[in-house]
């Protein structure tokens, strides 16, 4: 099969961490044809189809040099979506508005015959912060406002909070503030930009000491291990981009529990891989754009994450 990954710059990839990569060695394991592309690189005409400039990869033992493409800028050669088996939609956040205009070319794609995994709409509908408000059985205290008044007030009654934008990636732009207020109205302006950005505040979890965890979702099935992200000194997020320890590990009864509720609610909208982040027993973000941790834990436990997602890919391929 032809598989098309649109994703970020090969040349940038971590390969001793990167989700994608390990993805792809798999599908080339298989025997599968890779092609590469940056969302940059899809586009739509009248009269033809949506079209991706795409390189040709051939995977390499090594993991510096670990790929070599026949085609090279500005020489990529144009492939429509719909004549490859797959798109693999992996670009990373944020879900700014050219990763929107994206998934709107995906869905024509998808109009015109392309199979595209995750699915665009569903990208769209489940923004990685906001998609825990379908599920408030498994989330703690949330509060999402722009308005000053209402965190105060959100702030006077659980006294220790979370703030994050709504846009925000690996951790960047979360705060703490505790009983004492300090500097909460100057973390609020930063946020809410007088008014006029939309935050997200949590009751702040102090289970986050034990992980923030990662249990992936494959086709709405959880995998058995779940990669705990544990703060290191005196740092509250446990985010891996932020210097976060993962420890993979089995999944709990909570974290099967919220798994097979939310999991097959989120396949059945085309949602093929879905990371959910759970601190203690609550849910905090679902994401949906490139959700990653495959390497930590088949390195940890032995196993093989990117196996499982590519006999996924296969067999929706096959129905």
């Amino acid at each position: 099969m032809k598989l098309l990954f649109v994703a970020d710059p090969l040349e940038g990839f971590n390969t001793v961490k990167d989700t994608t990569f390990v993805m792809m060695r798999e599908a080339a394991a298989r025997g599968h044809t890779l092609l590469a592309c940056q969302p940059r690189d899809l586009m739509w005409q009248r009269g033809g189809r949506v079209t991706g400039y795409v390189r040709e990869i051939t995977l390499t033992p090594e993991r510096s040099t670990w790929f070599s493409a026949k085609q090279q800028a500005p020489d990529e050669i144009p492939v429509a979506l719909a004549e490859v088996d797959a798109v693999v939609m992996r670009k990373d956040p944020p879900f700014d508005s050219e990763y929107f205009y994206a998934t709107h070319l995906l869905g024509q794609a998808e109009r015109e015959g392309a199979r595209v995994f995750n699915s665009p709409s569903a990208l769209r509908d489940h923004p990685e912060k906001l998609a825990i408000l379908e599920f408030p059985q498994f989330i703690g205290p949330t509060l999402v406002t722009r308005d000053a008044s209402d965190i105060r007030r959100f702030h006077a009654e659980h006294q220790d909070i979370i703030l994050k934008p709504l846009d925000g990636m690996g951790g960047m732009g979360i705060f703490r503030v505790g009983p004492d207020g300090l500097n909460l109205g100057s973390i609020i302006e930063t946020l809410n930009r007088h008014g006029e950005q939309t935050v997200m505040v949590q009751r702040y979890l102090p289970e986050i000491a034990l992980g923030d965890k990662r249990i992936l979702l494959i086709d709405g099935r959880p995998i058995p291990f779940a990669l705990a992200r544990i703060p290191q000194g005196s740092e509250i997020r446990g985010n891996m981009a932020v210097g976060g320890k993962g420890v993979a590990q089995p999944l709990s009864p909570r974290d099967r529990e919220i798994a097979e509720a939310i999991g097959p609610v989120l396949a059945a909208r085309g949602l093929l891989l879905v990371g959910l982040d759970v601190i203690g027993d609550c849910v905090t973000e679902i994401n949906v754009t490139s959700p990653t941790g495959f390497q930590e834990i088949t390195k940890q436990t032995g196993f093989d994450v990117a196996k499982a997602f590519i006999d996924a890919l296969e067999a929706r391929l096959a129905s």
